[in-house]
Parts: structure tokens; C-alpha cells; sequence
């Protein structure tokens, strides 16, 4: 996969939109080196390797300064979708040692705001909400990235809308349409139909059982949805047969998977472009963490 890089509309910058969370975890536990204060006393990973990563996109996979908002996932943020299904989410381990970015949490919000940085975040809503609450709002033909490697934000991809995966090669990282597609078959409208249908272990929704990814595809062919499937045929013979036996349990995936783009974000893109993000080292040392 690897979309091009959308340009910005006249003297108005890309906005940015970065999952503060999803961003935190890479940074915590995939940074290639350990970095702790100079007495030794202080691990730094995470926050180090947040403002790292953060500056190398900005400066590598942007062809041009862009308005930045990190969004953070809210204390209670999956509560909506907890009520839904209490299994949601619920296989992720809750153990100090997969905790461990939140120590950083604190700081890395600290460093965002001496940047001058926008961030955001709203106790019981998850930061793909608000992600999808500020696309929403935010009029055409303004190009926007979406920094995460969370593949729920692909329903979220138009035309001006990619997903940003620093995660992915060099030249590959900038998600559109025509790269959802390429790799499974089906378009951005019907990722949330698609998920429902092959599961999601990340959030640990199960699926349809025996539905896998290419007949996932097979039944949503020509840009057909759930809510087409019922009288398409496709559910009377083979494999659809499961899906129509686990119907309503697919609608239900898929309310959990779509993302609510209706909530009210207490921020609002100022079409200006942020400041410059110093060096990683700098911002600690401004923190008085070094």
C-alpha cells in the first residue's frame, strides 16, 4: 500500500490528526533504544520516542508543515461500546508491564502543550470518535492524515481523508481508497460491514464464525453492505448461510466498529500551521526530566 501524498489546499495546511494513544504504545514499546534520565533513575522511552516519532513523520512523510491535534483516548472511553458487548476490549492485558506507557502519559501532555501543540481529550470518548467527529467538521477540500496504525480509522479514507502508518515502509505509509481496496477488496464505505463480518481481535470482536477475509470480500462484492446482504441472495447458499445464522450479531459488530463522528470535540482546527516540534531531547530537557 502506499497512496500519494495529498496536497494542501491554498494557504491552508494539512491537518494532522494523531491517535495520542496508539502512538504512545509504539512509542513505549517499539523505540529501538532505551532512554532513560542521566542519573540512570528515570526511564524515558515512551515520551522520548513519542516527540521522535512525531517530529520524523512530520519532517520524512509530509511534503509540507501541517497543522497537528493529538487526540487521546478518555479514561472511560469504551464504555459506550462496553455496554453493547462487556467483552469488548476485555482480552487486552491490564498488568503494570502493559501499562506501561500511561507513566508517560502526564508528560508527554505536558511537552505537547510547551510545543504549542493542540491536544484533546474526552473522559468517555475514545480518541477514533473524535478523530472521526473532527473529519467531520472539517470542510473540504482541506487534506487531512490520520497518524495511527489502527486500521478502524480506514473508514474514515476519501478522497482527502488518508491514514498515516509510520509503522510501513518508506513510500508506503500514506493509506487512500484505492490502497483499502488493493488489499482487501473492499472500499473505505464498507470497512466497518467488512470487520463485522472477519472480526477484530484487537478489540476482541469475534465475527461471524467461519468467515474469513476472502469471503468476507466475496458477499460485499460491487460495494454491497450488510444492510444489502439480506436480499442479495448471497446469504441462501455456502458460507453466507453463517452469516444469515448470525445476523444480528453481525449488526452488532458493526455499531461497535463504526465510529461516532456526532459527538461534540471541545477543539477546533485553527487552518494555521504548529509550531515546529524541537529536538525529542530538548523537550525533556525543557520538562526538567533530563
Amino acid at each position: 500500500m502506499g497512496g500519494s501524498v495529498l496536497p494542501s489546499a491554498p494557504n491552508t495546511p494539512a491537518l494532522l490528526l494523531v491517535d495520542g494513544h496508539n502512538l504512545l504504545w509504539g512509542a513505549t514499546f517499539g523505540f529501538p533504544a532505551e532512554i532513560r534520565s542521566r542519573d540512570k533513575t528515570r526511564l524515558l522511552t515512551g515520551l522520548f520516542g513519542f516527540f521522535a516519532l512525531l517530529r520524523v513523520a512530520i519532517r520524512e512523510d509530509l511534503p509540507e508543515p501541517p497543522e497537528v491535534i493529538v487526540v487521546f483516548d478518555g479514561q472511560y472511553g469504551g464504555s459506550d461500546r462496553q455496554t453493547i458487548d462487556p467483552s469488548y476490549k476485555a482480552q487486552r492485558p491490564t498488568d503494570a508491564a502493559a501499562l506501561a506507557p500511561i507513566q508517560f502519559l502526564p508528560d508527554v501532555k505536558r511537552g505537547l502543550t510547551h510545543c504549542g501543540i493542540t491536544w484533546t481529550e474526552l473522559d468517555h470518548a475514545e480518541a477514533d470518535d473524535v478523530i472521526a467527529a473532527l473529519v467531520h467538521t472539517t470542510p473540504p477540500p482541506r487534506p487531512i492524515l490520520l497518524m495511527s496504525r489502527d486500521r478502524d480509522y480506514y473508514q474514515l479514507v476519501t478522497d482527502r481523508v488518508s491514514v498515516l502508518n509510520t509503522k510501513m515502509r518508506s513510500g508506503h505509509r500514506h493509506i487512500g481508497p484505492a490502497d483499502v481496496y488493493a488489499r482487501y477488496q473492499v472500499t473505505p464505505t464498507q470497512w466497518a460491514d467488512y470487520r463485522a463480518l472477519t472480526g477484530d481481535p484487537a478489540d476482541n470482536i469475534p465475527g461471524v464464525r467461519g468467515i474469513g477475509a476472502k469471503t468476507a470480500a466475496t458477499l460485499l462484492a460491487d460495494g454491497l453492505t450488510l444492510d444489502h446482504l439480506d436480499k442479495s441472495g448471497r446469504l441462501d447458499t455456502g458460507r453466507g448461510q453463517a452469516v444469515r445464522e448470525q445476523f444480528e450479531l453481525a449488526l452488532k459488530w458493526r455499531d461497535m466498529i463504526r465510529l461516532d463522528h456526532t459527538i461534540a470535540v471541545p477543539v477546533t482546527p485553527t487552518g494555521q500551521v504548529s509550531p515546529l516540534l524541537p529536538r525529542p531531547a530538548d523537550v525533556i530537557e525543557a520538562l526538567d526530566l533530563w
